[in-house]
């Protein structure tokens, strides 16, 4: 049985939330200010996410040139001043050579033997990693949708 960080089962709300907006065809609302929690969440990200890409001597220009962004962008990631899309993180943890386990600060558990198949939102943000641009923004503003739906409640 796998545990589902609160980080992780964020991301899965997020993603299960974009299918039913697309499969109901609701218009995207506007944008939504974040939570506290999720603010917190992203600093914490972006600092992790400087540390790693320092202790692995990759400047801001080069991580932004891996993940297609302008070095500004990488730089408001790091600062927390703006989301990370879900769509990014695995291209970002394999990047910094960690885990997304890692990369959202869980402690990994070393020596827990198999760890059977890959949970169902594992496989989904590989495939929205795989997907063109254009259907990563999509999907990306969906799940920002559903995210300020769920920080709303």
């Amino acid at each position: 049985m796998y545990h589902v960080s609160r980080y992780y089962q964020f991301i899965l709300n997020g993603i299960l939330g974009i299918v039913m907006a697309y499969l109901l065809h609701q218009a995207p609302l506007h944008a939504v200010t974040i939570s506290t929690e999720e603010r917190h969440f992203f600093v914490e990200l972006g600092g992790r996410i400087a540390k790693l890409r320092k202790t692995r001597n990759i400047t801001q220009v080069q991580l932004a040139e891996v993940l297609g962004v302008a070095q500004q962008t990488v730089q408001s990631y790091e600062g927390g001043a703006r989301r990370i899309p879900v769509s990014t993180l695995p291209l970002l943890a394999k990047t910094l050579s960690v885990s997304l386990e890692e990369l959202f600060g869980e402690e990994t558990k070393a020596g827990r033997g198999k760890r059977g198949p890959a949970p169902q939102w594992q496989e989904q943000m590989e495939a929205i990693s795989r997907l063109p641009r254009a259907r990563q923004r999509f999907v990306l503003d969906m799940l920002n949708v559903a995210l300020g739906q769920q920080s709303g409640h």
